[in-house]
């Protein structure tokens, strides 16, 4: 006899619950056993109940249903939690996970999305996957130097960190010239060159003692080995093993690399699940863009492992996203705005951005970005519309045919 998950709909929308228990009934194992208007109202019901999921909308009352959610995970330990909203606003998305939903849908909700949602929870629910061990190697990548990859690594590590409160580890792979730990104003005590000589004896308490922990936060950082002849010593099946290790005890890594294509480097990209392709909008960068898209598809890369981010974005760029898109063949997946103040200042005092201005645009776009890459987070992208080809485009075509 199967398992049946125990599922609880809480929507406003007499039409969108019926929608959400169509849905569900197409899902193996789940039983729905209360549907409620508000979860302030029905949250002592809820409680009664012992549901081992709450599908929630958040779109009427938000703060109040928000701090409901708070006391439904706290109260229900092992309830796994799913939010809908009307609203994708990305300070909204991270309270909601803060709050302790497991998954955030953007309504009007798509069926594949919903399921695929659904099903990931109901893994976790049955034991199919063990939430403590899973993990997303996120590296950033470009061939190109200066164009604020490391600035993205940290800040990105900095947030994931802040929004899930799991441990997340920062590594520094550039092993020519690595300034995570500049960025951060950090000074380890351990690097990269010294888990490699100790991977024999590495397990979680010598790893969570070894790197080194960022102020009151659940970020760990590896830092770069200090001279060069050190890091001439790790190969890259060291690189290999030891993001395995790091995947068995932390729930994100995320790698900043060198801009070159070396061995190593190509090692830790292969061993991530996510690459940030890291661009600016001039002519150059995009060329470079090209020729890393042609060696990751002649490594075999799936598309979809790749996230074009545009950093330094300006709405006033000669050049546009979309003939951008065009030229390339694919998507932007994030655009982080020119902030050149707020980043200076924080490379500067060793801080994330965020510890420098909160409010700031890019502070909220790193913020942003965490939650689009966490594991909390769902949504649908548009699809672009054909542009007419602009000059840009012409110097693509141009250099095809010859």
């Amino acid at each position: 006899m199967s398992i049946k998950i125990d599922t609880v709909i809480i929507d406003s929308d007499e039409t969108s619950r019926e929608l959400v228990g169509n849905f569900l009934r197409k899902v193996e194992d789940i039983n729905i056993v209360g549907e409620f208007q508000d979860a302030i109202n029905s949250y002592a019901e809820i409680i009664e109940m012992h549901p081992n999921l709450v599908i929630v909308d958040i779109s009427q009352r938000t703060q109040l249903t928000l701090d409901v959610i708070v006391k439904l995970s706290k109260n229900l330990r092992n309830v796994k939690i799913i939010v809908l909203s009307y609203d994708m606003d990305s300070e909204l998305v991270i309270k909601s996970l803060r709050a302790g939903a497991r998954e955030f849908l953007l309504k009007p909700l798509i069926e594949n999305d919903f399921i695929e949602s659904v099903e990931k929870i109901k893994d976790l629910i049955l034991g199919n996957i063990n939430d403590t061990t899973k993990c997303k190697v996120i590296t950033t990548f470009s061939n190109k130097g200066g164009i604020g990859k490391t600035s993205i690594a940290t800040n990105l590590a900095f947030e994931l960190a802040s929004l899930t409160n799991e441990r997340v580890a920062l590594v520094d792979l550039n092993f020519q010239m690595g300034d995570v730990t500049t960025f951060l104003d950090l000074n380890p005590a351990f690097d990269t060159s010294y888990v490699v000589n100790n991977l024999e004896r590495i397990d979680e308490t010598f790893l969570l003692s070894t790197l080194e922990k960022y102020k009151n936060t659940s970020l760990y950082v590896l830092a770069d080995p200090p001279d060069l002849e050190q890091a001439e010593i790790i190969t890259s099946e060291n690189i290999t093993t030891l993001i395995n290790v790091l995947r068995s005890v932390f729930s994100y890594v995320v790698i900043d690399t060198t801009s070159s294509f070396d061995g190593k480097t190509i090692t830790a990209l292969d061993n991530s699940d996510l690459i940030l392709l890291v661009a600016i909008l001039n002519l150059p960068s995009v060329r470079n863009c090209q020729r890393c898209f042609d060696l990751f598809k002649r490594l075999g890369y799936q598309k979809d492992k790749i996230k074009l981010i545009i950093n330094r974005y300006m709405e006033n760029d000669e050049i546009k996203i979309e003939d951008v898109e065009d030229v390339l063949g694919h998507s932007v997946y994030y655009k982080i705005p020119n902030n050149y103040f707020t980043i200076i200042n924080a490379i500067n005092k060793g801080m994330p951005a965020s510890d420098i201005n909160h409010q700031s645009n890019i502070a909220k776009a790193f913020r942003e970005l965490a939650a689009l890459l966490s594991d909390n987070y769902t949504y649908s992208a548009t699809k672009q519309t054909k542009r007419e080809e602009s000059g840009f485009l012409g110097l693509f075509k141009k250099k095809e045919k010859r």
